[in-house]
């Protein structure tokens, strides 16, 4: 099997290629063909195509010299106000390579610069407009200046769907010769939470092994447990076996080495799968927040977990 990391082998090359994320693709590829591109932020959760968007912008304004027009900078390694006073304004200062009249600056994660950082940077983007253009990524843009955000085009990335996610899936499976079934789809679908970067690195694990792609090796590889199986302990604590609900919890926590944190946010998926009224599901999603902050702030996990399955066996006491 290559040894390439498969989220770099499969990164499209061409804005046809691009899964998801349509009226993006449609906007930005229309600003990149018009040649008057302006700054951008692009701004949304891990692993649905911030960075791939920016390559692809690249690949198509210089072609094979993208690489001498365009610097990549991850902005939460070097967050400091020197890397853009020295690195980003040295590259800005002079003129593309080309018949494209601006360069591209890429800065990932930049909601991890500091605020003095983002004011220089803002300096900086009014200075060089002439010769660069900015990309910014950011997981959050609340933590993005307003002088920065009123210079760029955003645009709101969102997790892959479904569909899209099984496109990606038979995509790579066709590539490299694995054989999976329409459940071993939807649990990559389920662990990878429209998350593409995650989806394609649970699927070169598995691939790893030499098995077929089944629900339970995903599940495994994923360190996630099967729904059905946190379903079922919510569903025995609700019908008032608590202490059984607590045997299985704990035997589900070490057979999947989860985390207290891990477990909360399936518990919290399956609450709206219980047989009872809505307005007790409410009450336990609000009850999994509260648990989730405490283990935050150093509770034990595990006497939490149990004050949880306590409130889900009440819940169908009343």
């Amino acid at each position: 099997m290559d040894s390439t990391i498969w989220t770099e082998k499969y990164r499209p090359q061409t804005f046809a290629q691009i899964r998801g994320q349509k009226d993006i693709v449609e906007k930005v590829s229309a600003l990149v063909k018009s040649g008057n591109m302006p700054h951008l932020l692009f701004s949304g959760p891990a692993g649905v195509g911030k960075t791939t968007m920016a390559l692809v912008i690249a690949h198509e304004l210089f072609g094979d010299s993208w690489r001498d027009n365009t610097l990549e900078l991850n902005a939460s390694d070097e967050r400091g106000i020197d890397v853009v006073r020295v690195k980003v304004k040295d590259f800005a200062r002079t003129r593309a390579i080309g018949d494209v009249p601006f360069k591209i600056i890429y800065l990932d994660e930049s909601d991890a610069l500091t605020r003095e950082a983002q004011q220089a940077l803002r300096r900086t983007m009014e200075n060089y407009t002439k010769t660069c253009r900015f990309i910014l990524s950011c997981n959050y843009s609340s933590k993005i200046i307003d002088p920065i955000q009123s210079r760029c085009a955003v645009f709101r990335f969102k997790p892959l769907s479904e569909q899209e996610i099984i496109q990606v899936v038979d995509t790579v499976a066709k590539q490299e010769g694995l054989s999976l079934s329409m459940e071993s789809k939807k649990a990559l679908f389920e662990v990878s939470d429209g998350d593409c970067r995650r989806l394609e690195n649970i699927m070169q694990s598995c691939a790893v092994l030499g098995k077929p792609l089944t629900p339970e090796l995903i599940y495994s590889m994923a360190s996630v447990a099967k729904p059905k199986e946190v379903l079922a302990i919510l569903s025995t604590a609700l019908a008032g076996n608590f202490a059984e609900s607590r045997k299985r919890l704990l035997e589900l926590m070490l057979e999947y080495g989860l985390s207290g944190v891990d477990v909360i946010k399936q518990i919290h998926k399956e609450i709206w799968h219980l047989a009872v009224e809505d307005r007790k599901k409410v009450a336990l999603v609000d009850k999994c927040a509260e648990i989730e902050f405490r283990m935050v702030e150093g509770s034990d996990e595990y006497l939490q977990l149990e004050a949880l399955l306590a409130s889900v066996m009440l819940a169908g006491l009343k």
